[in-house]
């Protein structure tokens, strides 16, 4: 490995068509939660934004929630990394500079040049606490309001659906009326969906950037080349060109988030908790487990979807199979599994209610929510905020373990546990797999 650390100093070490394709000369972006996914995704899109228009005021300021880690892999590299998409690396320079916690966040948030907010945080990040990025991010309202700095634009990119709203209504219960009239009038919350696979970086990916680039790069990401991005044309005022770098603006995100999140995000939830794998790819290289995953989707998940006109479904499915199936990412299922409890209900449990309303069995949902309910029974190491609560007895009952986990109201509501075809769905599925399997559980329902 090269020991010469990638800076601007060092950039000229790299290849010319491997340098970023614009450098920002002013900061109009700050983005809350700059993980890897961001870097690969959002980060991305604005580089090429800028190139594109030949418009160099939209670098980005990052701020991490909790960890250093980020800001000390991208500062000494002068905010530059490198992606790795399939077999393009390149390196990115759209990030200005990286905040921790305890620096001045609000002091950008409010500056007159900032136009946009994105965030990262996980579906995990929204709920309510005063310590949290939204907290944060009203404090920098409050003195944006103070500064008379201007309209603002705040884009959710998590997984949840109307993620836009629900942002919008937790900023709403942290404001004082003064603050919350000037934010009615001067702040905008679309609703995005993005979508891209981006594995956590290893030792193994950082070695194969340094081989590629000619110097180290600490805050390498891998990614695929496929990746999307779907905003509401709903902006309070400038932002990058994002359209030339190929997102999709409409009047309505809703018809593609849902399809996101109950195709891909449900299916990699079924992954993460019926098979066993270390990555996703293996999972998928079986074929009576890579049908069961078409099924999934075709029987039980596609139904739910409306309002994509024109949009060729069969053709997105057949691409994320071709996506799953992918073994240079090496997207491991212990990453996906994170957090289950937060993340079923929009991928799974929704259209496991709107196919049971329609009068239909959502077998196949049933069987990936047995497998969570068998995950969070067994798990040693379990990563979830009600872990505590999720945590059984693993000689008990299927019926038992499905009676203590429906009883959960946040996760199952108060209609699922008492929706008789999916409890027994549920419950058939679960001694199926504890008895037997899941290979065998897979030959007999199909």
């Amino acid at each position: 490995m090269s020991p010469v650390r990638l800076s601007r100093a060092t950039l000229s070490r790299v290849a010319p068509d491997a340098r970023p394709l614009a450098e920002p000369r002013a900061t109009g972006v700050v983005h809350l939660g700059i993980g890897a996914f961001h870097r690969a995704h959002q980060a991305v899109y604005t580089e090429r934004a800028m190139a594109a228009a030949g418009d160099d005021r939209w670098g980005i300021c990052g701020a991490t929630q909790r960890s250093t880690d980020v800001a000390d892999r991208l500062r000494p590299q002068d905010c530059l990394y490198g992606v790795r998409a399939g077999d393009e690396a390149r390196v990115v320079g759209s990030v200005r500079e990286v905040l921790v916690p305890g620096d001045d966040l609000a002091a950008r948030l409010s500056a007159p040049e900032t136009a946009v907010v994105t965030l990262t945080v996980t579906e995990r990040a929204y709920r309510p606490d005063p310590r949290g990025a939204v907290a944060r991010l009203v404090a920098g309202l409050r003195a944006r309001a103070a500064a008379d700095a201007g309209p603002l634009t705040v884009i959710s990119c998590d997984n949840l659906p109307g993620n836009g709203a629900i942002l919008a209504g937790l900023v709403a219960d942290l404001c004082e009326p003064p603050l919350l009239g000037w934010v009615e009038r001067n702040v905008t919350f679309p609703a995005s969906m993005v979508d891209r696979i981006v594995p956590a970086t290893t030792q193994a990916d950082l070695d194969d950037m340094a081989a590629r680039l000619g110097v180290v790069d600490l805050g390498a990401v891998v990614t695929e080349p496929f990746t999307q991005w779907v905003i509401e044309d709903r902006f309070a005022g400038d932002r990058p060109a994002w359209e030339r770098a190929g997102a999709l603006l409409v009047g309505d995100v809703r018809p593609y988030e849902r399809m996101k999140l109950r195709l891909l995000n449900g299916s990699h939830s079924a992954i993460a908790y019926l098979s066993g794998a270390e990555h996703v790819s293996e999972a998928v290289s079986d074929p009576a487990f890579a049908g069961y995953l078409r099924r999934l989707m075709d029987d039980d998940l596609s139904p739910t979807l409306e309002g994509l006109a024109g949009f060729d479904l069969a053709r997105y499915k057949e691409s994320l199979m071709v996506r799953f199936a992918n073994p240079g990412l090496r997207h491991r299922v212990s990453q996906i599994a994170v957090d289950g409890s937060q993340k079923l209900p929009q991928r799974l449990l929704d259209p496991a209610r709107e196919r049971l309303a329609a009068g239909y069995e959502p077998r196949w949902i049933a069987l990936a929510v047995a497998g969570w309910m068998r995950y969070v029974t067994t798990a040693r190491d379990l990563a979830d905020p009600l872990a505590e609560r999720l945590r059984g007895e693993e000689t008990a009952s299927a019926s038992a373990t499905v009676d203590r986990l429906l009883a959960i109201e946040e996760i199952f509501g108060t209609d699922l546990p008492d929706d008789p075809v999916f409890r027994e769905l549920v419950t058939d599925r679960l001694e199926r797999l504890t008895a037997d399997g899941l290979p065998a559980t897979l030959r007999a329902l199909v």
